[in-house]
């Protein structure tokens, strides 16, 4: 969108993170089921976007029917989903080392890419890339054949760099530990490709034919959320049933500060409102 033009219709999408905001671990978070059925009943585009990169499209539709949120894959873009995006998008053809899981694996196999676990699968110096995401099984064995590829040449790809996640309870590693592992062995900084870089998002718009002022990002993070939807010109809301909290959305800097902060999904309404209103006020 050309800087000053006015935006080209209303704020209709609606995009939610997923860890920390819809669900924590197993257990669907406070107003999650209720609000995004009532964003679809009131006419909202809803869609879902997270870095986790463990499961596939198919399998994060079934989990969040499970939770009593119905959607179809084609409303749901992951890390490992957006990879194989990318590497379809830009004609990037090959064999890829997953270090990761099913969900990674199976995405990029998808993508027609010859996927090995590991660099001994492989014939040496026939790794083209090294894809990296969350893995829970991450061990020295997988540090080292990953290094080994991209010192023979693979090109080093994450998925995102999370440095943590939330479940239950309690603050996990994120994939982004895998990451600076590998990039410490290598001395390489990856190809990264979720948020906050803006790829993933700026698939998404265009896949819904919006412009970022069309668009609200809701998510639990101000560096990670916040900044993508900041970066894509979207509006944005922060969620304290995650990883973020009040003070760091009061301290953020400009690029990472969000328009509204709620406590929970019930208050998405209410700050859709505020943000509705602001739009008409800003429109030319």
């Amino acid at each position: 969108m050309i800087e000053g033009a006015p935006c080209p219709g209303p704020v209709d999408l609606v995009i939610f993170d997923l860890d920390g905001v819809v669900y924590r671990g197993e257990t669907v978070l406070p107003g999650a089921v209720e609000t995004i059925a009532q964003l679809r009943r009131q006419g909202y585009l809803v869609r879902f976007l997270t870095n986790n990169s463990t499961r596939s499209r198919a399998s994060y539709t079934q989990r969040l029917g499970e939770l009593g949120i119905p959607c179809p894959p084609e409303e749901v873009m992951t890390s490992a989903y957006g990879t194989a995006c990318y590497f379809q998008e830009h004609g990037l053809a090959g064999a890829a080392m997953v270090v990761g899981e099913a969900g990674l694996y199976q995405e990029l196999a998808a993508a027609g890419l010859q996927v090995y676990w590991s660099w001994q699968e492989a014939a040496v110096g026939q790794v083209d890339f090294v894809v990296v995401g969350l893995d829970r099984e991450f061990d020295y064995q997988r540090l080292t054949h990953a290094q080994q590829a991209i010192l023979a040449g693979a090109r080093f790809v994450a998925t995102n760099r999370d440095p943590t996640f939330p479940v239950e309870g309690r603050i996990i590693p994120g994939g982004g530990c895998m990451v600076s592992a590998i990039e410490t062995a290598t001395g390489q900084r990856p190809l990264m490709i979720g948020k906050p870089e803006t790829y993933l998002v700026d698939l998404m718009l265009r896949q819904a034919g919006r412009q970022g002022c069309q668009a609200v990002m809701v998510g639990d993070r101000v560096d990670i959320d916040v900044l993508v939807g900041r970066r894509t010109g979207m509006w944005t809301v922060l969620v304290l049933t995650g990883v973020g909290t009040r003070q760091e959305a009061e301290q953020a800097p400009p690029e990472q500060r969000p328009h509204q902060v709620i406590e929970d999904l019930h208050g998405l309404g209410g700050a859709l409102a505020r943000i509705a209103a602001r739009a008409e006020r800003e429109r030319p």
